[in-house]
């Protein structure tokens, strides 16, 4: 994710919409009773903790796959392996930047 993107993530004060979701009880409960433990004011900030954290493993592996799809094909044009390498890592320090 670039640095830009990711200050935006932890901004607090982003926009924030309501949503209806319908959900056991008992998980409710659960969530209720784990969320003080593990440092949330409220089940509600543990749900969007849990959701996020969901959402960034699935955002990290779908660019993953496009950059290893990407690679596959630049091989199959023939560009090298040294080639391919040196641009991956510009890329990578750039966006560590």
């Amino acid at each position: 994710m670039k640095v830009k993107a990711l200050k935006q993530r932890l901004d607090r004060n982003r926009p924030m919409t309501s949503v209806t979701i319908r959900m056991p009880e008992d998980v409710i409960e659960d969530l209720k009773r784990v969320a003080p433990l593990l440092g949330f004011s409220g089940y509600q900030p543990l749900i969007r903790a849990y959701i996020g954290q969901g959402l960034r493993v699935d955002l990290e592996r779908f660019e993953s796959e496009t950059v290893s799809a990407l690679v596959a094909s630049l091989k199959r044009r023939g560009v090298s392996d040294a080639v391919i390498e040196e641009s991956l890592n510009e890329v990578a320090h750039a966006t560590s930047n």
